[in-house]
């Protein structure tokens, strides 16, 4: 098998993630990703398009978003309002159809990637609803009689955060891979993409504090790879000295966003 994804600049990948990916694009199969917050699932699939060159459609689910939304949007109230006012070309059913980003991904002229992105957030019949579409590339829309057929098979990530179990038939057509957080070695490679220069020393005493503070019992949200980019810009526009880091945690504030993990930290000090 051909290696056609490998990373990029911008977005440090792991050789297991890589493989998941090359598989998933070779198989034609989605590529589901799992993965605590900040571990870049999102980004993967920006990472692969730039990659590959290809376009990203991406399709943000929501609590109140349908499978139907994906597929397309008959505008019917519009078409309505329109025929109420004599408008022209209200007999042209087509015009008041709206492609969702499914819909838009099958297309289009080239091959894209598409971003089905927290699909654990839609209702638990969300998955089952896009089988058909996901294994046939196609969907039907009744009102003008036409199938929708994909011109290019698309590379189709979707990423989950766990909120629910998903559907066993839905797992079962997708290539499955799991984000570890990164560990100190590969954080490292992940900060320099974000920083031109670190001091050694505070970027030393910043790792080691953050990874403390990953591992105290009683942290409800564990800090993730952004806040630790936003802790270390804060820490290097305040001037910090690296030696009060490990034992101040100065701008706690940066790292940790519940007042309940606040108290923690200080009752661990």
């Amino acid at each position: 098998m051909k290696e056609i994804f490998s990373g990029t600049d911008q977005y440090v990948a792991s050789g297991e993630l890589m493989a998941a990916v090359n598989i998933a694009v070779t198989l034609e199969k989605p590529l589901l990703i799992k993965g605590e917050p900040g571990t870049g699932k999102t980004m993967l699939a920006q990472a692969v398009a730039q990659a590959l060159g290809k376009e990203l459609i991406i399709w943000n689910v929501k609590s109140t978003t349908k499978a139907q939304d994906g597929l397309y949007v008959y505008d019917v109230v519009q078409r309505l309002y329109d025929s109420q006012f004599g408008s022209h070309g209200v007999d042209d059913i087509a015009s008041y159809i709206k492609l969702g980003k499914l819909g838009e991904a099958f297309s289009a002229e080239e091959q894209v990637v598409l971003l089905i992105d927290e699909i654990d957030k839609a209702d638990l019949e969300f998955p089952n609803d896009l089988l058909w579409e996901l294994d046939q590339m196609e969907f039907y829309i009744p009102e003008t009689r036409e199938t929708v057929r994909a011109r290019k098979r698309p590379i189709v990530i979707i990423t989950s955060n766990a909120e629910k179990e998903l559907p066993d038939a839905f797992l079962r057509r997708c290539i499955f891979h799991y984000i570890d957080f990164p560990d100190q070695e590969q954080m490292e490679r992940i900060l320099h993409v974000h920083f031109d220069h670190l001091e050694e020393e505070l970027l030393r005493q910043a790792m080691a504090a953050f990874y403390w503070i990953r591992e105290l019992r009683g942290i409800d949200k564990k800090p993730s790879t952004s806040e630790l980019v936003d802790w270390l810009r804060a820490l290097t526009a305040g001037g910090v000295d690296p030696a009060r880091v490990r034992k101040e945690i100065p701008f706690a504030g940066v790292l940790l966003k519940k007042d309940k993990d606040l108290r923690t930290l200080r009752g661990s000090r």
